[in-house]
Protein backbone atom coordinates (compact mmCIF):
# COMPACT_ATOMS: atom_id res chain seq x y z
CA UNK A 1 0.00 0.00 0.00
CA UNK A 2 2.63 2.31 0.95
CA UNK A 3 4.54 1.61 -2.13
CA UNK A 4 1.33 2.77 -4.08
CA UNK A 5 0.78 5.79 -2.21
CA UNK A 6 4.26 6.79 -3.18
CA UNK A 7 4.33 5.91 -6.55
CA UNK A 8 0.87 8.12 -7.17
CA UNK A 9 2.89 11.07 -5.10
CA UNK A 10 5.62 10.39 -7.51
CA UNK A 11 3.40 10.68 -10.77
CA UNK A 12 1.62 13.91 -9.35
CA UNK A 13 4.89 15.20 -8.70
CA UNK A 14 6.35 14.40 -12.08
CA UNK A 15 3.39 15.53 -14.03
CA UNK A 16 2.66 18.68 -11.97
CA UNK A 17 6.48 19.35 -13.15
CA UNK A 18 5.95 18.70 -16.54
CA UNK A 19 3.07 21.51 -16.73
CA UNK A 20 5.84 23.89 -15.58
CA UNK A 21 8.19 23.18 -18.08
CA UNK A 22 5.71 24.24 -20.88
CA UNK A 23 5.83 27.68 -19.47
CA UNK A 24 9.10 29.48 -18.93
CA UNK A 25 8.30 31.12 -15.30
CA UNK A 26 7.18 29.63 -12.28
CA UNK A 27 7.30 30.90 -8.16
CA UNK A 28 6.67 29.08 -5.52
CA UNK A 29 6.04 30.83 -2.02
CA UNK A 30 6.58 29.12 1.15
CA UNK A 31 5.97 30.02 4.90
CA UNK A 32 9.20 29.11 7.23
CA UNK A 33 7.67 30.04 10.38
CA UNK A 34 4.68 27.52 10.12
CA UNK A 35 7.07 25.31 7.16
CA UNK A 36 3.54 25.47 5.03
CA UNK A 37 3.30 26.33 1.56
CA UNK A 38 1.76 30.39 0.92
CA UNK A 39 -2.01 29.82 -0.81
CA UNK A 40 -3.77 33.25 -1.93
CA UNK A 41 -0.80 35.30 -2.41
CA UNK A 42 -0.99 37.86 -4.99
CA UNK A 43 2.02 37.99 -7.64
CA UNK A 44 2.79 39.78 -10.82
CA UNK A 45 5.07 39.75 -13.62
CA UNK A 46 6.66 42.86 -15.18
CA UNK A 47 9.31 43.49 -17.93
CA UNK A 48 11.53 46.33 -18.54
CA UNK A 49 10.98 48.17 -21.37
CA UNK A 50 13.65 50.89 -21.29
CA UNK A 51 13.24 52.84 -18.11
CA UNK A 52 9.59 51.68 -17.29
CA UNK A 53 8.18 48.61 -15.93
CA UNK A 54 5.29 46.78 -17.97
CA UNK A 55 3.12 44.36 -16.62
CA UNK A 56 2.43 41.11 -18.20
CA UNK A 57 0.78 38.93 -15.71
CA UNK A 58 -1.03 38.83 -12.18
CA UNK A 59 -2.23 35.56 -10.79
CA UNK A 60 -2.74 33.67 -6.54
CA UNK A 61 -0.79 31.10 -5.66
CA UNK A 62 -2.26 27.81 -5.54
CA UNK A 63 -2.91 25.66 -2.50
CA UNK A 64 1.02 24.12 -2.93
CA UNK A 65 2.61 27.91 -2.92
CA UNK A 66 2.56 28.29 -6.35
CA UNK A 67 2.22 29.69 -9.52
CA UNK A 68 2.80 27.29 -12.16
CA UNK A 69 2.70 29.14 -15.35
CA UNK A 70 3.54 32.77 -14.57
CA UNK A 71 4.73 34.25 -18.14
CA UNK A 72 1.86 35.19 -20.43
CA UNK A 73 1.26 31.95 -22.69
CA UNK A 74 0.20 34.40 -25.87
CA UNK A 75 4.07 35.74 -25.72
CA UNK A 76 7.41 34.26 -26.95
CA UNK A 77 9.80 34.96 -24.50
CA UNK A 78 11.91 38.09 -24.65
CA UNK A 79 15.26 38.01 -23.42
CA UNK A 80 15.50 41.02 -20.72
CA UNK A 81 15.05 42.48 -16.90
CA UNK A 82 12.21 40.59 -15.56
CA UNK A 83 10.68 41.81 -12.12
CA UNK A 84 8.19 39.56 -9.66
CA UNK A 85 6.29 41.33 -6.61
CA UNK A 86 5.15 38.94 -4.11
CA UNK A 87 2.23 40.83 -2.06
CA UNK A 88 3.60 39.44 1.40
CA UNK A 89 2.26 41.98 3.47
CA UNK A 90 -1.81 41.59 2.60
CA UNK A 91 -1.56 37.92 2.92
CA UNK A 92 0.22 37.99 6.39
CA UNK A 93 -2.55 40.65 7.41
CA UNK A 94 -5.45 38.23 6.08
CA UNK A 95 -3.91 35.81 8.36
CA UNK A 96 -3.90 38.62 11.20
CA UNK A 97 -0.23 38.28 11.26
CA UNK A 98 1.76 42.45 10.90
CA UNK A 99 4.94 41.65 9.15
CA UNK A 100 7.52 44.17 8.09
CA UNK A 101 7.31 43.88 4.23
CA UNK A 102 4.44 44.85 2.23
CA UNK A 103 5.82 43.60 -0.55
CA UNK A 104 8.93 41.60 -2.32
CA UNK A 105 9.92 42.38 -5.57
CA UNK A 106 13.00 39.74 -7.14
CA UNK A 107 14.73 41.26 -10.35
CA UNK A 108 16.27 38.50 -12.19
CA UNK A 109 17.25 38.50 -16.08
CA UNK A 110 15.36 35.71 -18.41
CA UNK A 111 17.83 34.56 -21.38
CA UNK A 112 15.98 33.49 -24.52
CA UNK A 113 18.43 30.11 -23.85
CA UNK A 114 16.99 29.06 -20.68
CA UNK A 115 13.77 26.80 -21.25
CA UNK A 116 12.38 27.13 -17.57
CA UNK A 117 13.42 29.35 -14.68
CA UNK A 118 11.84 28.66 -11.49
CA UNK A 119 11.91 31.90 -8.40
CA UNK A 120 10.72 30.42 -4.75
CA UNK A 121 10.47 32.50 -2.05
CA UNK A 122 11.13 32.24 1.83
CA UNK A 123 9.04 34.31 3.81
CA UNK A 124 8.17 35.32 7.69
CA UNK A 125 6.86 38.29 8.68
CA UNK A 126 10.14 40.20 9.39
CA UNK A 127 12.17 37.93 6.62
CA UNK A 128 12.91 36.67 3.35
CA UNK A 129 14.99 34.90 1.10
CA UNK A 130 14.94 33.76 -2.60
CA UNK A 131 16.92 32.09 -5.17
CA UNK A 132 16.98 30.91 -8.98
CA UNK A 133 15.44 27.58 -8.80
CA UNK A 134 14.84 24.71 -11.23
Amino acid sequence: MAKLVFSLIFALISALSCAAADNPLSVHVLNTSTGLPSQGVEVSLERKVGSEWRLLSRAITDIDGRVRALYPATQALQQGHYRVTFETGAWFAQRGEQSFFPEVSVVFVLNAGVNHTHIPLLISPFGYSTYRGN
